[in-house]
């Protein structure tokens, strides 16, 4: 585990660069869960994300040999920013390796907070491609890697979001809710109240569709996903560090996996009740409280909010996947008669009163009896979804569900 001592160090090193982030009660989820929730509100940081912490701390301690062979980093976005931020400070050239898919958003807030000193290499589809990149730019021109998570400095850094809970806090912590990627933040902030609050249960949460933490707790030994859901950008590795699953053997009391549709669901609870912006990583920790709700009853938990750089272009994307884990839209591949009218008796014998077709594909065969429709269908809840259904089973309409066929609905929408 990381020493309170090397964490207290970073903390020296860091607090004149960084925003002591607010510790927040926040009445709406703590009435909802009956327990009082508090946010630590890493998205408020100077770089909209706790990753400057590490990073920082990491290039502030390198030598002054190390700083004049320049750095190198690969990142989906948060940890590159932190990079740019202390490359710029500092006066150090980096070089970033991105995947091609990170959101442009994060791409041009690196571009910004590195000015002349950073530059941008956009390359393979995932951060592994681009960690491999990187690697490959160290051996070739003798450059230093400051790595995202798998490091003790990068870690004693991230763990100061810890410390500034236990400085802002005047109730002991019962659960810490702490989202996971490559694992350096809960390995920090989990050795850290390991040490000074024995008593907090750590509770590590992951998308569902990456789970590259879990599955090596299960198997206890780290593992590598061939296959894995990128939507939570943040927080999808293939694999977690070496030094970080170590640690989080130790400090981990639990993990959570959360649905991606249930962290579009929080993402735009938060901003519609709360006006809190958060990327897709930043909402799991709050997201987990819903598959914890028994548990947390009448007890202090504190959520860490880890990142909103969230990119404006994605709220279509957001807004679907939520609605789609809800239950509230529907897609189906519906065979209606070819004949004058069908249409018609379909929108005044089965559509609700308050269902809403958001989407309709249908071409004309005239060799045919049956023409198929793509039609989408926003209900305004489950109860909605099972009486639309019903309808059409009266009607004799024939339909196939594109939501319980996962390939064809990727295929199709």
């Amino acid at each position: 585990m990381i020493s309170s001592s090397s964490i207290n160090a970073a903390y020296d090193t860091i607090k004149d660069i960084v925003s002591q982030t607010p510790l927040v009660f926040d009445p709406i989820l703590s009435e909802r869960y009956g327990a009082n929730i508090y946010l630590k509100r890493e998205d408020l940081q100077v770089v909209r994300s706790y990753k400057i912490r590490g990073a920082y701390n990491k290039i502030a301690n390198l030598s002054k040999t190390d700083r004049d062979r320049g750095i190198v980093c690969a990142s989906a976005g948060n940890h590159a920013q932190g990079v740019a931020y202390s490359c710029h400070h500092l006066g150090i050239s980096g070089r970033i390796f991105m995947p091609s898919t990170t959101p442009k958003q994060k791409i041009r807030q690196v571009r910004m907070f590195g000015k002349e000193l950073i530059e941008i290499v956009l390359v393979g589809d995932t951060y592994d491609e681009a960690y491999a990149a990187a690697m490959d730019d160290c051996r070739e021109n003798n450059t230093v890697f400051i790595h995202p998570f798998d490091d003790e400095r990068v870690i004693a850094g991230q763990a100061t979001v810890g410390l500034e809970i236990l400085m802002q806090s005047t109730f002991h912590v019962d659960y810490m809710m702490v989202p996971i990627g490559g694992g350096g933040l809960i390995s920090g902030v989990g050795s850290l109240f390991r040490e000074k609050s024995p008593g907090t249960k750590i509770i590590g949460v992951e998308p569902e569709g990456a789970p590259a933490m879990k599955a090596s707790l299960d198997k206890g030994e780290r593992i590598r996903l061939e296959n894995f859901e990128k939507f939570v950008d943040g927080a999808a590795v293939a694999t977690v560090g070496k030094l970080t699953f170590d640690i989080a053997q130790e400090v981990i009391d639990d993990m959570i996996l959360v649905p991606e549709g249930k962290v579009c669901t929080t993402i735009l609870q938060l901003y519609n009740e709360e006006a809190i912006v958060v990327e897709p990583a930043g909402a799991l920790s709050i997201a987990a409280l819903n598959f914890y709700a028994d548990e947390i009853k009448g007890k202090s938990v504190v959520c860490i909010i880890s990142g909103g750089n969230n990119d404006i272009t994605r709220t279509e994307e957001i807004k679907e996947r939520s609605l789609l884990y809800e239950g509230l839209k529907h897609y189906y591949i519906i065979r209606f008669p070819q004949r004058s009218g069908a249409l018609r008796d379909f929108l005044n014998k089965v559509l609700g009163p308050d269902d809403d077709i958001t989407h309709f594909e249908y071409t004309k065969k005239n060799s045919r009896e049956q023409g198929p429709a793509l039609v989408g269908i926003e209900t305004r809840s489950r109860e909605d979804y099972l009486a639309l259904e019903e309808r059409m089973r009266t009607q004799k309409i024939n339909f196939k569900s594109v939501n319980e066929s996962p390939d064809l609905f990727h295929f199709l929408i």
